[in-house]
This record gives structure tokens, C-alpha cells and sequence, in this order.
């Protein structure tokens, strides 16, 4: 496969489930800021996690729902807001239409048009706002199925696979970070459960929570299911081990002599998720460990661009 269309496949991939999970986020908040027995309408750590958005600007949206969404899902001068990413996915996948399904290009295609219509920026400013995430979330999901049962399971299946657990692991790391910070990563004052909802609806395992932990002590146990567990699939953990399988696919036949410091990067941040124990992160500078994920899992996504992709 040439690299360009490999390229082409990551990062569609990867802006779709940027997609999906910026939407949850975002719907999670919403709802979050309708109630007003509950503090947390601000929007600003939202900004601040999906966005570049300068402090000042951010203070001016935080209290503001309709223009914090309007900022995060359809404003062009926002280089990561969910239109123009779904705009530069769609660009990815018209280049490629030969090498993905004709349903998989339909769906890419269909939410980008949706982004233009102009009923979605007036209902979004308005208190239909819910309707048309929900309605986004709807296609980006749409889009996940039909890619997962029409995608003949070759070497640009993979490559996607790359691209898709890439992102949601550095987002689940970014969220769960974001949440810890909240609480100022002190562990030992145990939070209660509503204190974690937003981190969980947000990765879509607030119903697996409840179904799979019965203990109060709820701040070891969510680290234990978005970080260690394997059977979630929004952990940290199930998204390295998808990116092990497909990686190993893809360099099976690759004599580049990139390939072993690529594997020794990758290895050493699944191994520090694998082999920790989840009790022992209550001694631990859970900040830095956040850090220390983060910076291994961005230099394994640019060791992969350059080894796989460098056209």
C-alpha cells in the first residue's frame, strides 16, 4: 500500500473518533449545564482540552453554552472544531475511495454535508441544541458500524484500526488527567460517584461502572475500568492492545530498520499500563504518570507517521 493512501487512512480514521468522542464530551457537558443544582456549567476546561483557545477567550465562552458549542462544533476559525474536522476526514476519504466501501465514503459524506445545513447552526443557538448533537453522534456512530461491518479486514483495515485507537487512548488519557486535575490528583479523598459521572458518560461507561463495581470506593475503581481494564473498550489498555494486534500485522513483512525502535516505544508504553498495578497509582504522582502517557503516546503516533507514512 502506498503510504499517502495509508496516511490517508489513519487520519480518517483518527478524525472520526475525534469526532465521536468531542461530541460525547460535549453533549455530557450540556446536559451537565441544564442542572443547575450542579456547578458545572463552566465550559472552559472543555475549551481548553479540544481547542487552543487562549484563556481569555475561553473565559468569555465558559458560562455560555451556545457559544461554547457553537465554538467547539461548527466555528471555521476553530481549527478543531467538529466541522472542520469532519471536512478534513471527508478530504482523506475522497482521495481514497478506491481502497474504502462505498457505504463507509456515503457515511463520511453525508455528516459532512449535514455540517452545512443551515437548520443545524440556528437549532444549535436555540433550545433544540441536544437534537442536534444527538443527531451528529447518531452519524458519527453510524459511521463506525458501517465501516466495522463493510471494511474487508486487509493492510488499510489495520491502518485504520492505528488511527482509531491512537486517538481514543491520548483522549481517554486526556479526559481522565482533566478529571483527576478537578480534584487537585488527591486520591486519597474519596470522591462520590456523581463526582465521576462526567468522566464516565463521557467515555460511555457509566452503565459498565455500575454493572461492574460494587465497592464505594469509587476512585481507585473508575481509574481501574478507563485506565487498566481490558474489556472496556474506551480503557486505555483495551486501545493498546488493539494497536499491539494491528501493529503487528503491519510490520510482519517490514525490514525498515525504524521498525525496532518503534516496537521498543510501543512496548514501553503498553508495559507501563500492563504491568502496573492499579492500587499502587494511590502512592503515585498520578500527574506526572498522566504526563509521562501522554508525551510516550504522542512520540509513538509520530514515530508511526514517519515510519509508515513518510511520503
Amino acid at each position: 500500500m502506498l503510504s499517502r493512501i495509508a496516511d490517508s487512512l489513519f487520519w480518517l480514521s483518527r478524525y472520526m473518533e475525534r469526532v465521536e468522542e468531542m461530541l460525547r464530551v460535549a453533549r455530557t457537558h450540556y446536559i451537565y449545564s441544564l442542572d443547575k443544582n450542579i456547578n458545572s456549567g463552566n465550559w472552559k476546561p472543555i475549551l481548553q482540552a479540544f481547542s487552543d483557545l487562549q484563556d481569555e477567550k475561553a473565559e468569555l465562552f465558559e458560562n455560555d453554552s451556545y457559544a461554547a458549542l457553537h465554538y467547539l462544533l461548527l466555528d471555521n476559525s476553530n481549527e478543531n472544531s467538529t466541522k472542520n474536522i469532519i471536512h478534513r476526514a471527508r478530504e482523506n476519504a475522497r482521495g481514497i475511495q478506491d481502497h474504502i466501501t462505498r457505504e463507509v465514503w456515503e457515511e463520511v459524506n453525508s455528516i459532512y454535508h449535514l455540517t452545512n445545513r443551515p437548520f443545524v447552526k440556528l437549532k444549535l443557538a436555540s433550545s433544540d441544541a441536544l437534537e442536534i448533537i444527538d443527531l451528529f453522534l447518531k452519524h458519527s456512530m453510524m459511521y463506525a458500524g458501517v465501516a466495522d461491518v463493510t471494511m474487508q479486514r486487509g493492510t488499510g483495515w489495520n491502518v485504520m484500526k492505528l488511527g482509531k485507537f491512537v486517538e481514543r487512548s491520548i483522549e481517554a488519557l486526556v479526559l481522565t488527567d482533566k478529571q483527576c486535575e478537578l480534584f487537585d490528583y488527591d486520591l486519597s479523598k474519596e470522591q462520590d460517584i456523581t463526582n465521576w459521572r462526567f468522566l464516565l458518560l463521557s467515555l460511555a461507561g457509566y452503565e459498565a461502572y455500575l454493572k461492574g463495581y460494587r465497592s464505594s470506593k469509587h476512585n481507585l475503581q473508575i481509574l481501574q475500568q478507563v485506565i487498566f481494564n481490558a474489556d472496556f473498550p474506551h480503557s486505555v489498555i483495551y486501545g493498546l492492545n488493539q494497536i499491539e494486534r494491528s501493529l503487528a500485522i503491519l510490520i510482519k513483512e517490514n525490514s525498515s530498520p525504524e521498525v525496532p525502535d518503534l516496537l521498543r516505544t510501543f512496548g514501553r508504553i503498553h508495559s507501563k499500563i500492563r504491568f502496573t498495578e492499579p492500587s499502587s497509582l494511590m502512592e503515585t504522582d498520578i500527574k506526572q504518570f498522566f504526563q509521562e502517557l501522554k508525551q510516550d503516546l504522542h512520540s509513538f503516533n509520530t514515530k508511526l507517521r514517519l515510519l509508515f507514512f513518510s511520503y
